[in-house]
């Protein structure tokens, strides 16, 4: 059993092109709730443009490491709290990894013992190859009896969405999950989001960023919903 409420920092890894800015509201509720450090990894649009490659993702994930190992020396408990939006959701499964990637070894678990999915693509029919590799070798909360997975999953009707959704969501949905039928964020389906072994969350009428809603992940009366501590 995992407990309710855990004081501790917390550093978030955003998602493909969404800049610092959209997170700030989300950092903000949280360092208020938590009086605890709360920090965003750095990454820039044309880092994740480089995240089609391996290297890609090392530049980022060296971030991480970096900003973990130090919130982790400041911690009460020792350890930080992850969370991941849509493609650093997927990331961040393989930080906790203990092989070796792109000639280092993160095994993010000496400082995470908890990670927050929100949105995150973890299985698709068209996956990139990384993302594939991660859910190959890790298969859904795969170090979860060292780290407690929470998995956020936002259930919009496209026509309920921005302009955006309702021009991406159902050729999106088509091309993760081989499905339109399907309940999702704008971007990717429940079905994808929710990892196979995690605590599930799912949060009727949420977007997966703010172009694709009103509210999403980020908002703070929707990270009010899925924040557990």
């Amino acid at each position: 059993m995992w407990p309710d409420v855990v004081v501790q920092p917390v550093l978030i890894l955003g998602g493909f092109l969404i800049t610092a800015e959209a997170y700030q509201p989300m950092c903000g509720w949280l360092s208020e709730h938590t009086q605890q450090p709360v920090q965003l990894v750095p990454v820039s649009r044309f880092d994740w443009l480089l995240t089609s490659w391996g290297f890609g993702w090392r530049r980022i994930l060296d971030r991480v490491a970096e900003q973990a190992e130090a919130l982790a020396r400041t911690s009460p408990t020792g350890k930080i709290t992850l969370i991941g939006h849509s493609s650093g959701g997927v990331m961040l499964r393989l930080f906790l990894a203990q092989d070796r990637f792109g000639g280092r070894t993160y095994n993010g678990q000496r400082w995470a013992d908890r990670l927050y999915t929100l949105g995150s693509p973890h299985t698709a029919v068209r996956a990139t190859p990384l993302r594939a590799m991660v859910d190959r070798l890790y298969p859904g909360a795969w170090f979860g009896d060292a780290v407690h997975y929470v998995a956020v999953a936002g259930a919009l009707a496209v026509e309920q969405g921005s302009p955006l959704t309702q021009r991406l969501a159902l050729r999106s949905y088509q091309a993760i999950a081989g499905r339109t039928d399907l309940e999702g964020d704008g971007l990717v389906p429940v079905s994808s989001a929710l990892l196979r072994g995690a605590a599930w969350i799912q949060l009727e009428g949420v977007a997966h960023g703010g172009a694709f809603g009103e509210r999403w992940y980020g908002s703070p009366e929707v990270v009010e919903q899925w924040w557990r501590g």
